[in-house]
Parts: C-alpha cells; sequence; structure tokens
C-alpha cells in the first residue's frame, strides 16, 4: 500500500509523482505548498504517492512514518501527514505522543495508532519506501521522481515545482 492522494485516478492514463518524504524534515514542511499546487494543477490525470525516507539524523521520523501509513489505513493519510509536518517542531520536542496526539485532533483512533506504533505493523512499508529510495540514488528529502527523473529538493527547492511541472507535463502531453 502507498499513500496516494483519494482523488481517483485513472491507471491508464495517470502519471505517477513518487515524493520521497520524512515528516520530521523541515525542508518536506516547505514543500508541502508544491504538493498541494502539484494536485491541484494535474488532479485526476496524476497520482502523487508519499514514499518514506525516514533520516537518521530525525530521531522520530521512523515511527512518524509509520504513523502516516496507520493514517492512511484509517482514510486520512494525507490530512495526517500535512498536520505533522505544519508541526516538525512539535514532533522533535514530544516524539511519539505527539504522533498519537495529531491522530486524536483528526478524529482518527489515537489508541489503535499507539498500538501499531509499538506492534511495528506498517514497519515493512517504511522499510521497503527506504530501500527502494537508496537503490534509486534518493539521499535525502524531499526528492521527486516524475516520469523516471529523479529530483532532488533536499539540496536546493529553487524552481524544483516548475521542474516536476515541466516533466509531467511533457509526460502528460
Amino acid at each position: 500500500m502507498r499513500m496516494t492522494d483519494s482523488s481517483p485516478v485513472d491507471p491508464a492514463a495517470a502519471l505517477v509523482i513518487d515524493v520521497w518524504c520524512e515528516l520530521q524534515c523541515p525542508d518536506c514542511r516547505t514543500a508541502l505548498d508544491d504538493v498541494r499546487a502539484l494536485r491541484a494543477r494535474y488532479g485526476d490525470r496524476a497520482e502523487l504517492r508519499l514514499r518514506h525516507f525516514p533520516l537518521e539524523k530525525h530521531k522520530h521520523a521512523f515511527a512518524a512514518a509509520q504513523a502516516a501509513e496507520e493514517a492512511l489505513a484509517q482514510g486520512k493519510g494525507w490530512e495526517y501527514v500535512e498536520a505533522v509536518l505544519g508541526r516538525v517542531e512539535e514532533l522533535d520536542r514530544k516524539g511519539e505522543p505527539f504522533l498519537v496526539e495529531v491522530a486524536g485532533e483528526l478524529g482518527l483512533d489515537a489508541e489503535e495508532f499507539d498500538t501499531a506504533l509499538v506492534d511495528g505493523r506498517h514497519i515493512l512499508i517504511v522499510d521497503a519506501d527506504q530501500a527502494e529510495g537508496k537503490a534509486i540514488g534518493v539521499t535525502g528529502t524531499p526528492t521527486y521522481v516524475v516520469d523516471g527523473e529523479r529530483l532532488d529538493g533536499g539540496k536546493s527547492q529553487d524552481g524544483l515545482r516548475e521542474r516536476v511541472e515541466e516533466i509531467a507535463d511533457r509526460a502528460l502531453a
């Protein structure tokens, strides 16, 4: 299961835009506006998929990735991701209790979140994303992969959305 936008996408016509992200990453928070703009621009012509790439330097990132998968399982994946990214400083300070707190704020089953973080039911998804990211050369977040082209936003986000749109427009033409 991949975290995708909830809008229906025609698999035959869809362009997939993978967004390699980490929920404790300030650069990923900055990239939220780009992600929103891409979703608005392409609607059902493109599928934006959140791919997990927790970085070792952020000690709560792996748990946050698992929490995002639990939010997806409960029907509010992107909403949860945006809520956590919008408050990365709180995640830094509070850790896993903050992840459960945000779930409750969004009306999700916070108790189930807590259980999911303890039992590790989403670890394999996060591990698989991270392994795939490493295999294709992802080194930081955010990184986009559009029509086979990797764009690293972890180094600089200047002009990044424009480059994503240029590739996507060409692929959808």
